[in-house]
This record gives C-alpha cells, sequence and structure tokens, in this order.
C-alpha cells in the first residue's frame, strides 16, 4: 500500500471510529477524590445474570483530550454483546504543551498508574454494587493502544519490582487480558517514536526512563501467569505491528504463550469500532477468556 493510500485509510478508520455519539453509561461511581477518578459502569443489555466483567482501559497515548467518551460505544457494542463493562477514567497528561511542539503531554507520573491500580483494586465492591448481575470470577481487562498497555500492566502488578508502591502479594482474580493494538515493549515503541515521543514524556529522561520501565514496561514484567491474548492489525501506523510482536516475544522468551491475532486490512482504530469486523474478532477473544 501507498503512503498515501495508508494515510486515507487510516483517516478513514479514525472517522468512523470517533463518529458514533458517545454512550451514556447505567451508572458511573468514583473511586477517589480527583474528577477523573471514576469509572463507568455498562449493564449488559440481555439482562442476563452471571455475566463477566470486562474492564476496559482507553487508549489515546495518555494523554488528557482524550478520555472515557471516545470508547463509550465500544463499552456499549460489548454490553450488547452480553458483558458487563466498567469503563475506566483515570490522569492523563496535563494541557501544558509539549516540549518542541504544541499540544499536551503524555500522562502523569506516578498519578496515571496509582489511578489504575486504585480503580481495579475499588472495582470488586462498586461493581458488586454498580453491576450486581456480573460474575466477578469472569473478570478480562482489555484495553486499546496506550489503555492496552495499562491493561497489560494491570495483570502484571503482583510481578512488579520489590518495593513498588502498586505491587500486588498474589496474582490479581483474572480470567485473562486482552491488549488492542498495545504499546506492549517500550524499547520498540521509542524507536519507532510511536505517538510523537509519548512514552518519554510519561516517564521522563535517560535515567528516569530506565528506572520507572522496569515498574511499568509490560514487555519487563513477565512471565505473569494470566492468559493474555492480543489484536494487532496489520495496516496500523499508530502502534505498528512491530510493537506487539516485540512484547508476544518477549514473552515467549519468558516462558509464556501469548495469544497473537492479526488482522490483515485493518489500522488502529477498527478494534474498537462497532461498525467494523474487526470489533467483532475483539469481542470473541474477550469471550474465549471470560466464559
Amino acid at each position: 500500500m501507498s503512503d498515501s493510500a495508508a494515510r486515507d485509510r487510516d483517516a478513514a478508520e479514525t472517522e468512523s471510529a470517533f463518529a458514533h455519539p458517545v454512550v451514556a453509561p447505567d451508572g458511573s461511581a468514583a473511586y477517589g477524590s480527583h474528577p477523573d477518578q471514576v469509572i463507568d459502569f455498562f449493564a449488559p443489555r440481555d439482562g442476563r445474570e452471571g455475566a463477566p466483567l470486562v474492564v476496559l482501559l482507553h487508549g489515546g497515548a495518555w494523554r488528557a483530550p482524550y478520555d472515557r467518551q471516545h470508547v463509550s460505544p465500544f463499552a456499549d457494542f460489548l454490553a450488547r454483546r452480553g458483558f458487563a463493562v466498567a469503563s475506566v477514567e483515570y490522569r492523563r497528561g496535563g494541557e501544558i504543551p509539549r516540549q518542541g511542539g504544541e499540544g499536551p503531554v503524555a500522562g502523569r507520573w506516578p498519578e496515571t498508574f496509582d489511578d489504575v491500580a486504585a480503580a481495579m483494586d475499588a472495582l470488586p465492591a462498586l461493581a458488586a454494587r454498580e453491576l450486581p448481575g456480573a460474575d466477578p470470577r469472569k473478570t478480562v481487562v482489555t484495553g486499546h493502544s496506550a489503555g492496552g498497555q495499562l491493561a497489560l500492566w494491570a495483570a502484571a502488578r503482583h510481578v512488579l519490582p520489590e518495593g513498588s508502591p502498586w505491587r500486588l502479594p498474589a496474582p490479581p482474580p483474572l480470567r485473562g487480558v486482552v491488549a488492542l493494538a498495545p504499546i506492549g515493549d517500550f524499547a520498540s515503541a521509542v524507536e519507532l517514536d510511536v505517538c510523537s515521543g509519548a512514552l518519554h514524556q510519561l516517564l521522563g529522561g535517560a535515567d528516569d526512563f530506565e528506572a520507572r520501565s522496569a515498574h511499568v514496561d509490560p514487555a519487563l514484567l513477565l512471565p505473569t501467569g494470566i492468559a493474555t491474548a492480543v489484536v494487532q492489525g496489520v495496516e496500523d501506523t499508530t502502534v505498528p505491528q512491530a510493537v506487539t510482536e516485540a512484547f508476544v516475544d518477549a514473552a515467549a522468551k519468558a516462558g509464556e504463550m501469548v495469544g497473537l491475532t492479526l488482522l490483515d486490512g485493518v489500522g488502529h482504530f477498527p478494534l474498537i469500532d462497532p461498525s467494523a469486523d474487526a470489533c467483532a474478532v475483539v469481542a470473541e477473544e474477550i469471550a474465549q477468556l471470560a466464559w
């Protein structure tokens, strides 16, 4: 595919994914005092009891303009497939212009990870109240792009370095994690300048980057013992296939098998676009782990 054709395809996919109206949740609950410390809940549309619980972490390069609203159509899509959904908001980068260019910075250290850890810890009680028909024993975490990194990280907190404030004493009670075009290997993501330097904005300069990566780079937090699947568009130019393959390779070297589904002719956003066939593939991957 020519560069111009790839740009046209990417633009069309992005427009399609963001064209859906925001879907209001069935309920929301705070897990902290900050306005961004909130979780939206979507009940399964078929009203079934014992529905699997899908924890959804949105992407957007950990930057403030991208919040959970842009994945609300995807959350509703999953709810229409019989899942209970908890869509997590978290603190992202502020509106400070990026050094060397305009636009917001990516993420906050350590607040972005404080929030995801706190949300995951608070979810059992909040979901029991907001989604009483859900079965927490069938919990799957999923996330797209930067949210894919957060989903992989949420499933790896028990293997964080000793002394990490987010470390769990035992594996989280998850059926698995389904990462969608995740930023799952920081070395390859930096090499390919994924999301215009987002990782260095999130983690800081060279010294901070190395030290902090040890706590949050999914490729360094292996094996987890948690069933893991990755869905990746072959034509993705935002988070290229090479980043996902680097994570899958790192898992294999650590003795862990990660399921990899590659979708031909698919870029970055169809994975969360309810009008795209790729979205149905994602739902099936989640179902295979949840049921």
